[in-house]
């Protein structure tokens, strides 16, 4: 395998499917069977999600509901989508381990960075949750922190379009795709990976980014293998 270890970070709108909101059932088991075939080849996996498909924190200020408030309620939901990812991996008989930035004892681990690296090295799959448990953080920046501070080799980015391009696909039919770009480029071309904090923080730690297509059968399992899938951000 290219990569020994690595952190998957899913969007919450990824498990709406076409529905408005909530959670498909049928794309929360999609996800996880890719996701065993990848743990099956002995590929060490933590994932962020985010809870876009439930509640976000930015939206609530628009209901007259504090930005901080809100950012706790947002935690909240990707709890919420942890939690459901979890259960749809335990049903296929893969080991998981749910870490919280907030303490929820009854329902998660709190998050300690050398009690998630065990877990990992015992074959676990590791879900961090509830952000970093602090505001006007992004589940982004979360996925960035996290990958560094569990050594993770590369973070791996699914979502709905199969890469980086020069401008939105899903608008503009003459947008091309990068196989591969650095970080500075992405900069300097204001091209929309990641919030300025998480990419900062891969940059200044040196740790690639994929940006893939997760609802493509098969794709994460190329990754894994060292395949070029999707679009690779490096220094």
């Amino acid at each position: 395998m290219k990569y020994k270890r690595i952190l998957l970070k899913l969007s919450g709108e990824s498990l709406m499917g076409e529905k408005k909101y909530g959670i498909d059932p049928a794309i929360l088991q999609q996800y996880a069977e890719e996701i065993k075939k990848v743990k099956d080849m002995g590929v060490e996996i933590a994932i962020v999600i985010g809870g876009g498909n439930i509640f976000r924190g930015v939206q609530a200020e628009k209901s007259g509901i504090d930005r901080v408030q809100g950012d706790y309620m947002g935690m909240l939901a990707t709890l919420i989508n942890a939690m459901a990812l979890q259960s749809a991996l335990e049903q296929i008989g893969l080991y998981t381990r749910l870490m919280s930035g907030i303490k929820i004892e009854s329902v998660c681990e709190p998050f300690i960075r050398r009690r998630a690296i065990r877990h990992l090295e015992k074959g676990r799959i590791v879900i961090f949750g509830a952000g970093i448990g602090n505001p006007y953080f992004t589940t982004d920046s979360t996925a960035a922190l996290r990958a560094i501070e569990i050594e993770s080799d590369v973070v791996l980015k699914g979502t709905r379009v199969d890469g980086v391009y020069t401008a939105d696909p899903e608008k503009d039919a003459t947008a091309t795709k990068y196989q591969n770009i650095t970080f500075t480029e992405v900069y300097e071309k204001n091209l929309n990976v990641m919030d300025m904090t998480a990419f900062t923080l891969c940059q200044e730690n040196n740790l690639p980014i994929i940006v893939f297509d997760m609802n493509k059968s098969e794709n994460l399992a190329k990754l894994a293998k060292g395949e070029q899938i999707g679009t690779l951000i490096t220094v």
